[in-house]
């Protein structure tokens, strides 16, 4: 079963499985396609997060694919402004982590040749692909941005024209740029010729970046987090992960019983949103790299404290929060094989087309991940070298009896906590498959970027009553589209009691499920 945000994307991993790979090939293909298909979220020049389950270790192992901001980036190179700039060259501080997510899990487990996995993503890039309307939606939004460099023009508006829905898209750049990495592998991204343009095209244009950060790079094998969640065992990457608040608000979900809780109900959403905003208070005072600040992860993880926090619930009102801006661009996909191999994985390059700058000739858009460093000394998250920022990005996996039973994730920032909860709850405690899961109207409380908003938007097929109801609550209500992008873009994969699989694809994105 695949299960990805762009039917491409999707189809990658399904022709990987026929051809003899298992979960880890078809992953990195999927990875690879969405990098070219789904550019406008994901990209060689972002981050990615991966969780997998090999079955004959029969343990799931976490893989942050993140990268570090350069050795020579400091606020000092910031003076007088009183933020990251979140778009151009100053925004891309950070070394992009994904071709080593893909060297990581493709090396550890993967069956087929690196080449050969990324075959399918080098195809569309060379020879073109239908643009999809997602694409088209935010190409239209980022005009201005997107037509201000040459080489960003060029592959993204050329001659200053729009590229309209199902026209032809070609990246020649970005073709033999994975052709290099195919034939030569990760170290042609972080040593060789690549990183040499990449950075020889940022110091030329102001940026930050050198190569000793590139070869510097190196993601890392990471124990995951995890919490029982009725009988399941849920999974997420620890921090610089914002994982661990997906835990925490199941903790504090568990303490109510959602049978006598009728979904989509006002008592329903209310009671998801303020367990999201209660959580949120504690992640955003300890969330950054950990090799730079301690964060109490048993404290915040425990039952006690989820208890303390179930207590400060109240039925007759909603609470307030101060709401941070997140970056929103993102695409996750699952993939689980015959085997019983799986992998849940997340990429992002943070806003949609990140810096909105591409590295010279080598189609890479490249990410804005590090403009969410603070300015402030003061502030848990602030910019340091060497340090990986607060990241939205977290797959999620939940395992009935050691092995894997729900791989699920979702797009959008500050919302990804909010619709993971969503979404299993709706699988585990009212019984629904993934597909019914992610149709059902959804919510998202805050910003997932821009100004901001204690809002609550709930899409527009939610009962007119329940909305009254919440309103009445004290929630600051907004409706939205009927299906609307801003909820994110979710996927899942779960096992059924005779073992077989069951995906769903959000309807508002370019996905699709595919298993045979």
């Amino acid at each position: 079963m695949v299960v990805s945000p762009h039917y491409l994307a999707t189809a990658a991993g399904a022709r990987i499985l026929e051809k003899g790979g298992n979960a880890f090939d078809a992953a990195v293909a999927v990875s690879a396609c969405l990098a070219v298909v789904y550019p406008h979220m994901t990209g060689l020049g972002g981050d990615s997060f991966w969780l997998s389950y090999h079955s004959g270790d029969g343990k799931v192992r976490a893989y942050n694919g993140s990268g570090r901001s350069g050795a020579l980036v400091h606020r000092g190179r910031f003076a007088g402004m009183n933020a990251i700039p979140t778009r151009g060259v100053l925004s891309a501080i950070t070394v992009p982590g994904m071709v080593d997510g893909w060297n990581a899990i493709h090396g550890e487990y993967g069956r087929l040749s690196f080449a050969d996995v990324l075959e399918p993503a080098i195809s569309y890039a060379s020879n073109g692909f239908p643009m999809s309307a997602d694409q088209h939606e935010n190409t239209v939004k980022c005009y201005e941005l997107l037509s201000e460099k040459p080489f960003t023009s060029a592959i993204y508006t050329p001659n200053r024209r729009i590229p309209k829905p199902g026209e032809r898209f070609v990246q020649a750049g970005l073709a033999k740029t994975l052709t290099k990495i195919a034939l030569n592998g990760r170290d042609a991204f972080y040593r060789g010729d690549i990183a040499r343009d990449i950075v020889h095209f940022l110091q030329s244009n102001g940026g930050l970046l050198t190569l000793d950060d590139f070869e510097a790079h190196e993601g890392n094998w990471v124990d995951p987090l995890s919490s029982a969640y009725r009988d399941h065992t849920v999974y997420q990457l620890p921090p610089n992960s914002q994982g661990f608040v997906g835990l925490m608000i199941l903790n504090v979900l568990e303490k109510f019983d959602f049978q006598g809780i009728e979904h989509g109900s006002a008592e329903y959403y209310h009671l998801l949103v303020e367990a999201v905003k209660i959580c949120f208070r504690d992640r955003d005072a300890v969330l950054t790299d950990p090799e730079f600040s301690d964060i109490p992860l048993d404290r915040l993880l425990s039952k006690d404290h989820a208890s303390k926090l179930a207590d400060q619930i109240k039925p007759g009102g909603a609470s307030s929060r101060e709401a941070e801006s997140m970056g929103s661009d993102t695409a996750y996909a699952a993939v689980m094989d015959a085997e019983g191999n799986a992998v849940s994985f997340i990429q992002s390059l943070y806003f949609e087309f990140g810096s909105g700058v591409v590295a010279g000739e080598t189609g890479i858009l490249l990410q804005n991940r590090g403009s969410f460093f603070s300015l402030d000394a003061k502030h848990v998250n602030c910019l340091e070298p060497r340090k990986r920022t607060f990241h939205t990005l977290m797959p999620a996996m939940a395992c009935l009896d050691g092995k894997p039973a729900i791989l699920y994730g979702t797009q959008g920032g500050e919302g990804q906590p909010q619709t993971q909860t969503a979404l299993l709850t709706r699988m585990i405690d009212y019984g629904m498959d993934p597909q019914q899961a992610i149709d059902q109207p959804r919510w998202v409380w805050g910003r997932t970027w821009g100004a901001p908003t204690q809002e609550l938007k709930l899409e527009s097929r939610i009962d007119p009553n329940v909305i009254d109801e919440l309103r009445a609550l004290g929630h600051t209500v907004r409706t939205v589209n009927a299906f609307d992008g801003i909820v994110g873009h979710a996927h899942a994969i779960a096992v059924n009691r005779y073992g077989y699989r069951r995906g769903g694809a959000d309807p508002r994105s370019d996905g699709a499920a595919m298993g045979w």
